[in-house]
């Protein structure tokens, strides 16, 4: 692999940015353009002085959030890259399935100038991978508890390859007509479980609420395949999060090895940007040093 970190968080106080024995340590502390939301200006291209006395243009951070969320799951992590000079723009994901969606967020992308770090969460994975495909202004890809599909891969597949997810059991489908008189099936998570499902480690109150603004996802959009892996040809970041309940952790090691990813494991739920927003940020952080900073 391209990078191995275990992060332990309790009892632990850890610094931004922060090298440890020459090793670069983690920190734990919607479909046409305009269909996202804006922490910044998109156009926006901060510089920061570099070490060598130069100047570097920060990228755009990307965010894609996954099934069951929306993009207020970022908030924590969108205010410490602003904090940190980063432009950022959180999508919306129609979570209609890879195809569809990925065409939603190549038209974000296409509205942004200049080189970008993408990141998807959960089902956001799938989506990234096929966005980014033969896109050179993007620059890296970072994976949060995060689908990595090869193409011919569903999430469905992927998620069912090891034992570990109890997410079929907490489910809770809604029959949907689309306009065309076409009929299909959104999925929910039933609210009363999702906070132990989705997000374990996120305050109850706070998950609560999470669960209460759910957005659902097209089953179909689980079972559909991957037709391109851009994780192949670009630079790529993964939080592997241990105490996942709906990706097992097992299938996120298979895909992070795969993918020859910098990964990071840190023990905890689904809801990783929520609950540990630090570790996230320095992870973005890290890959848009790495890919951009020259």
């Amino acid at each position: 692999m391209k990078g191995f970190v275990v992060v332990g968080v309790k009892g632990v106080r850890w610094g931004r940015g922060r090298v440890v024995s020459g090793v670069v340590a983690s920190v734990a502390a919607g479909v046409a353009v305009g269909a996202f939301s804006l922490a910044g200006p998109a156009s926006a291209q901060p510089e920061a002085a570099g070490g060598d006395g130069g100047r570097w243009v920060k990228p755009t951070i990307v965010l894609e959030h996954g099934a069951f969320a929306d993009a207020s799951s970022w908030n924590g992590v969108i205010k410490e890259l602003r904090a940190d000079g980063y432009p950022v723009v959180a999508a919306a994901n129609p979570l209609r399935g890879p195809a569809y969606d990925a065409a939603a967020l190549r038209s974000v992308l296409d509205h942004i100038k200049g080189p970008k770090i993408l990141v998807g969460h959960s089902y956001g994975g799938n989506v990234i991978s096929q966005a980014a495909t033969n896109n050179p202004d993007v620059k890296a890809l970072v994976y949060v508890a995060a689908f990595l599909p090869a193409p011919g891969e569903s999430a469905l597949e992927l998620t069912n390859k090891f034992p570990g997810s109890t997410l079929p059991d907490t489910l809770d489908p809604a029959p949907t007509t689309l306009p065309d008189g076409t009929k299909g099936t959104d999925l929910y998570i039933q609210q009363d479980k999702f906070p132990h499902q989705f997000a374990a480690d996120v305050p109850r109150n706070q998950a609560a609420l999470a669960a209460t603004t759910q957005r659902p996802i097209a089953q179909n959009a689980l079972e559909e395949k991957a037709t391109t892996a851009a994780w192949k040809t670009i630079p790529t970041w993964d939080i592997i999060t241990t105490h996942d309940l709906n990706i097992p952790p097992a299938t996120q090691r298979f895909m992070a090895h795969r993918a020859h990813a910098h990964t990071t494991e840190i023990p905890a739920s689904h809801s990783v940007a929520v609950s540990h927003p630090h570790t996230v940020t320095h992870t973005i952080e890290q890959a848009a040093h790495t890919t951009t900073h020259h």
